[in-house]
């Protein structure tokens, strides 16, 4: 019986010496361990054994299948070894030295926009801040006059996560950490808070031409003393005349956002149908960008402002939707589809 255990092993060695490649050695794998390989088959003539013959030669079926795995994962790792060495020797040679060509590839569109926002607000004396895409329930609502169970909440449906945090469903929840950052320098020098802040917001939303679960905006606060909605009408006819390079028809409607009082939606002309209607502006003609208004007292106060010396207002921009307006995208599902033919085509000059 011992002899059989030699002679199978030695089948086994000479079977994966010859093996080409991993199919082979997992048809080979199947013969010998498999239910009913031969491995498993050599425990058959067993039966005739005595107690001590059993328990020898059973321990040595053990030790032969033992020895088979490790001899069937060595010529696999062997195989996968070869078959990489291949594949490397079929890849060009690599010249690090040679300059990067900028040229290649381009920026996603709402990237150019945010970019040129950034740009224009910059030359108004804002300030441009990062900040983070999982915020907590104080800054993305308690901090901005939603405390819990308040009806607004409602206006968005959030991903929470198992830690109690959650996925920012507007860039506002950057609002509370901005004004304490600036104040002492409002307090101090007089310099009045000028800060946007670009991200990306997540709503549990069902998509649409016009709506993403995924979209970006941008936040922006002035804080000052007398500041009024004048301001407001300032900086946003500034700003939209710079992006698009003229002048665009725009209206306001009185609007509810709980952290500002009063509120505005600040809509423009659809550049994309020409105000005529199509599934973008949903047949409108006019299509939601800027909800503004003047900062409610209560945020300013959760920030370390007091309301009875400062004023100030606050807008949020639709970064996608003006990427929409400005590069006449008629889905936003395609900012997001990452698909180069139709991404692409969009270049920027810094």
């Amino acid at each position: 019986m011992s002899q059989k255990v030699n002679e199978l092993k030695d089948t086994l060695v000479a079977r994966l010496s010859s093996a080409k490649d991993m199919t082979e050695v997992e048809t080979i794998r199947v013969e010998y361990l498999g239910k009913n390989g031969l491995i498993t088959g050599l425990l058959k003539g067993m039966k005739d054994l005595s107690i001590e013959e059993k328990k020898e030669f059973g321990g040595k079926v053990n030790e032969l299948k033992n020895e088979a795995g490790e001899l069937i994962l060595k010529k696999q790792e062997e195989l996968k070894a070869e078959e990489i060495k291949k594949e490397l020797e079929k890849m060009p040679e690599i010249d690090v030295s040679i300059p990067l060509d900028l040229k290649r590839g381009s920026y996603h569109p709402i990237t150019l926009v945010q970019r040129e926002l950034e740009k224009i607000f910059k030359t108004m004396g804002f300030n441009v801040e990062d900040y983070s895409e999982v915020v907590t329930d104080y800054e993305c609502f308690e901090s901005l006059n939603i405390p819990k169970h308040h009806p607004a909440r409602d206006m968005q449906d959030t991903y929470y996560l198992t830690n109690g945090q959650l996925l920012k469903s507007q860039t506002s929840a950057a609002q509370n950490a901005i004004y304490k950052k600036y104040k002492e320098a409002l307090f101090n020098e007089g310099k009045p808070i000028k800060a946007i802040f670009p991200g990306r917001c997540f709503r549990n939303e069902a998509t649409d031409a016009c709506h993403e679960n995924t979209f970006f905006q941008m936040e922006g606060v002035m804080v000052d003393k007398d500041i009024s909605i004048s301001n407001l009408i300032f900086f946003m006819k500034k700003m939209l005349s710079e992006v698009f390079k003229k002048d665009i028809k725009v209206r306001l409607r009185p609007g509810f956002f709980p952290f500002v009082e009063p509120g505005f939606e600040l809509d423009i002309s659809c550049l994309i149908c020409g105000g005529e209607g199509c599934p973008s502006c949903k047949h409108s003609g006019w299509l939601e960008l800027c909800p503004c208004g003047m900062i409610h007292p209560e945020v300013l106060k959760a920030g370390g402002i007091d309301p009875d010396e400062y004023t100030g207002f606050a807008f949020g921009l639709g970064l996608t939707r003006l990427a929409m307006m400005k590069y006449g995208v008629k889905d936003i599902r395609d900012l997001n589809s990452g698909s180069l033919k139709s991404l692409a085509q969009f270049t920027f000059d810094e």
